[in-house]
């Protein structure tokens, strides 16, 4: 046998070690449990794999995000291998993985019902003991075509391959431009195959290497995401490194659950998205209006302060309008169907940028104008596929904070650092406050990315010295940019650790130059503005969702629809909370007097129930001293306060923003 060298690489560490042909990255990384694959020249390969001279080879670990990736992987393999042992009819679609999980779609007669998928998890564990060998096997698409006759999802993906991963969500885990090739799932002593499922792996060395799964629900789900096709049935699933870490994640989906916006809408009286209007589109109660109302005026106030001014733009124009942005040839499956009108196609608004545009050029502009920053609440319609719809955070109507500032290339530095600063001083005053930023680039060579590269690069570098001045971790995000130009997008954790994007802000050079948008200069020239969009909230609806479930609907006083609740702990005392009420609300305080039947007790539940910040009780004694008694919404209390010192008490925890 002869001798092979390789290099083993460990982060900064380069190890020089000679073996023998033959030799297996297993073999290269014996004794170490926690290595489930490797990378080879940039390539994740099994531990199956034998390296040969000059390969680079890097340990993958289980715990990490790639290693994540393969472990969910085998273990769709394992879920969908279960469903046909129990369900021989069914059909595979695809199994990826996907964050904190996997799934897999199948096309069976009968939808699964919870306790199918009870049967499914107990036959995974059942194969996961069995410690099956997950074997790779390189195949011809004409040898693939027969061997899986039967499975005709995999035969339209075999036609799709080199292209697939862009034909359809999760096909890049089966096939790819490369080798095609099918796993097999070996019986551990005696090498018969049990089961087999074209993919392009890699995947652990065993079933047994899966240390922890647990099923999580099924769902409809259509063929290749398209509502053309067939609808399907998605079974997702979770898995983890250790069983405690699975344990944990169990109870983190809990606590989302208890903090799911729509849920607290319906409990809180806060929203609704009736049937009778349409998927993705809500209306907002009373008690939701009021926060709504006051998260939009002190962002007006904010904006006013920062020299904002203020435009109002229609929900629907003609189509050309769209074509001239750039919208329409690069975002018309996020837009809805045109209206025809007076023989002219017509389009709902999906963005307000098209339109500030239209008010710059309505007049002659000069350099002592600049920076022109406009502001709309301005409501947009976008087509959202009805599987991705999901309450206020992904909805089909909704109202951006939407301002577009028209700048000289000079001022573009100075702009950038202000809004950035503009933008997380006002996020934390809404109570987030963990943050990083991601900076989204173009992809070489992706004809959806309009412009020069020159122009990209000189944009992109303002935005990351801008970032820069702000002390906060900076993840770049290639290929992530709108076609017109790169963004930062702030990233907020929750009081869960959950990571929402919130405030983007995006250098354009395009739009300008395809409005012909000028600006008289100094020295007399005309000169093209530099353009940058900026969402703070992103849209009111997702944000005041991201609020909710931050709050757990528990919002501080500044935001909560009802400050306070007066509760009477007999009738004869509600005349005299009815008065110090009245007083409250000449303040601008959003303060209740309950004054139904029902005992003090159920009332202070009732309040409780509600989340309302302050609970404000008076009884004999609180009448005769002029006074009433606090109980706050953690549970204390504090008695004998007189009137004015509660007054002031609720104004500082409002004004303060609490």
């Amino acid at each position: 046998m002869t001798d092979v060298r390789v290099i083993i690489q460990r982060d900064s560490e380069r190890e020089e070690r000679v073996v023998t042909t033959g030799t297996t990255a297993a073999a290269l990384f014996e004794g170490e449990r926690s290595v489930v694959a490797a990378r080879v020249a940039g390539q994740l390969k099994d531990l199956a794999y034998e390296v040969a001279e000059g390969d680079e080879v890097e340990p993958v670990e289980l715990a990490s995000q790639d290693g994540l990736d393969i472990l969910r992987h085998s273990t769709a393999h394992v879920m969908a291998q279960a469903v046909q042992e129990l369900f021989p009819d069914a059909k595979l679609g695809i199994g990826p993985p996907v964050r904190d999980g996997f799934y897999y779609d199948f096309d069976v007669p009968v939808p699964f019902t919870p306790d199918d998928l009870k049967l499914i998890e107990k036959k995974m564990q059942q194969i996961q003991k069995q410690g099956q060998r997950f074997s790779r096997r390189v195949t011809t698409d004409e040898d693939a075509r027969e061997e899986l006759a039967d499975e005709p999802y995999k035969l339209e993906l075999i036609g799709l391959k080199g292209s697939a991963a862009e034909a359809a969500e999760g096909a890049s885990a089966e096939v790819g431009a490369g080798e095609l090739t099918i796993y097999d799932n070996l019986d551990a002593k005696s090498g018969e195959l049990c089961w087999k499922d074209l993919c392009r792996g890699p995947h652990l060395p065993t079933t047994r290497a899966i240390p922890a799964f647990k099923l999580m629900r099924s769902a409809a789900a259509y063929w290749r995401g398209s509502e053309k096709n067939k609808q399907l049935q998605r079974i997702y699933g979770t898995a983890w490194p250790t069983k405690d870490e699975l344990k944990a994640h169990l109870e983190f989906l809990a606590e989302a659950e208890k903090r799911d916006h729509r849920k607290l809408g319906a409990e809180l009286d806060l929203f609704s998205i009736p049937e009778e209007l349409g998927s993705g589109l809500a209306v907002f109660h009373p008690k939701g209006g009021v926060v709504r109302k006051v998260m939009e005026d002190y962002s007006r106030q904010r904006h006013e302060e920062a020299d904002y001014e203020f435009v109002n733009t229609p929900h629907i124009s003609k189509e050309g309008l769209f074509e001239t942005s750039g919208h329409l040839p690069n975002y018309a499956e996020s837009m809805f169907p045109p209206l025809e009108f007076e023989g002219q196609n017509y389009r709902l608004k999906a963005m307000n940028c098209p339109m500030h545009n239209l008010i710059f050029k309505a007049r002659g502009r000069s350099y002592r104008e600049l920076p022109l920053r406009l502001f709309e609440f301005g409501t947009v319609y976008r087509y959202e596929k009805s599987g991705v719809v999901h309450g206020l955070t992904r909805a089909r109507g909704f109202t951006q904070d939407d301002s577009h500032i028209y700048c000289t290339k000079e001022q573009m530095a100075d702009e950038l650092d202000n809004l950035l600063t503009f933008v997380l001083g006002l996020l934390r005053d809404y109570g987030l406050s963990d943050f990083y930023l991601e900076l989204s680039t173009r992809e070489e060579g992706n004809p959806k990315f309009i412009g020069e590269p020159e122009e990209w690069e000189e944009a992109t570098e303002e935005l990351r010295l801008a970032a820069g001045k702000q002390g906060l971790e900076l993840v770049m995000d290639p290929g992530g940019a709108a076609y017109y130009g790169p963004k930062i997008s702030v990233q907020a954790k929750d009081a869960i650790g959950r990571t929402w994007q919130m405030s983007t802000i995006q250098v354009d050079f395009q739009q300008p130059k395809r409005f012909a948008l000028e600006y008289t200069a100094a020295d007399g020239s005309r000169q093209q503005p530099v353009m940058i969009h900026r969402a703070l909230f992103g849209s009111i609806e997702r944000f005041f969702a991201v609020l909710l479930e931050h709050y757990a609907g528990a919002f501080p006083a500044w935001l909560a629809p009802v400050q306070a609740v007066c509760i009477p702990i007999g009738d004869t005392h509600v005349p005299y909370l009815e008065e110090f009420a009245a007083e409250a609300r000449k303040k601008g305080l959003r303060i209740e007097v309950d004054s139904s039947s029902d005992r003090m007790q159920k009332k202070i539940r009732n309040a409780q129930k509600a989340k309302v910040p302050f609970m404000i009780i008076a009884g004999d004694e609180d009448v005769s001293a002029g006074a009433v008694s606090f109980r706050y919404r953690d549970g204390t209390q504090r008695n004998g306060v007189p009137q004015n010192e509660a007054v002031a008490e609720l104004l500082e925890a409002t004004e303060r923003r609490a």
